[in-house]
């Protein structure tokens, strides 16, 4: 494993959960990182009391620590919800709902980008109806983001683990991302390239990132099988990283991986961690 440039962020809805929420970003700081990314933190709300908002950003800004990426609310994540913003009735309607909480946090502690999970496919409903609410509802938040200055995310998901979820590939999500983007005007729709899911989904990793790097505003990695720590699987890290070098990718590589919190960034030797 022979990581040099890139910039890594841990995040914290998936590593460090044997912590409360308000303590993981001193522990990802313990560890030597400067940057941390969440899902929302709230399942049950997409408008938390300003209280639990104000006591998260403290927690972030005593550790010290970075937010550099923020789901919108998503459902029960993790859970069986992939989503909520294509999802007609009252999910759609709490996503609205938390646009403007989401940015206006983000904007808070300086974060500059914002995932928009896209939903699970529902029984009984045309997909082109959920498609179109989908780009309503990417639309409000593509100009939210816009409004704090973050980009927005769209991240494809892998089959395997997410039957209902209708991206599963680079192309389903870029292709969202050009939709959004087209209907805007703004040009601040990215895609989320996530290198476990593309792996499960039998992607060519090095063929992802050379032809969509360009319109790439963030990396997740974990390795696969397991969704462990790079080392634990098959992937080729070293190998992704000098070709996501090679591509041009300047941005986080978020730790999205499950493992215990002891041993957890071994692979990753503390020089790499503070960005």
């Amino acid at each position: 494993m022979g990581p040099t440039d890139q910039r890594f962020d841990v995040n914290l809805s998936i590593l460090l959960t044997e912590l409360p929420l308000l303590e993981r970003p001193a522990a990802a700081a313990a560890a030597g990182f400067t940057a941390v990314e969440l899902w929302w933190p709230w399942v049950d709300s997409p408008t938390p009391e300003p209280s639990e908002l104000d006591a998260l950003r403290d927690a972030l800004n005593d550790a010290g620590t970075q937010l550099v990426g923020l789901n919108f609310y998503a459902g029960q994540l993790p859970g069986p919800d992939r989503g909520a913003l294509s999802i007609p009735g009252e999910e759609s309607d709490r996503f609205r709902a938390n646009i403007d909480v989401a940015a206006d946090f983000a904007q808070s502690v300086g974060c500059g980008a914002l995932n928009a999970l896209y939903g699970n496919r529902v029984a009984g409903v045309d997909p082109q109806v959920q498609d179109e609410l989908a780009l309503e509802n990417l639309v409000l938040a593509a100009r939210a983001a816009d409004r704090v200055g973050a980009v927005l995310l769209i991240e494809a998901l892998n089959q395997p683990e997410s039957p209902q979820y209708p991206l599963v590939s680079a192309e389903s999500a870029i292709e969202v991302v050009d939709r959004v983007n087209a209907a805007t005007g703004l040009g601040n729709a990215r895609f989320l390239m996530d290198l476990h899911h593309l792996a499960m989904n039998g992607e060519d990793l090095y063929e992802v990132i050379d032809r969509h790097t360009a319109r790439t505003g963030h990396v997740q990695i974990a390795d696969n099988p397991g969704r462990g720590a790079p080392g634990s699987g098959d992937l080729d890290f070293t190998g992704l990283f000098d070709r996501l070098d090679k591509a041009g990718y300047e941005g986080w590589i978020g730790l999205e991986y499950k493992s215990p919190a002891a041993g957890a960034f071994d692979w990753l030797p503390a020089e790499h961690r503070a960005a």
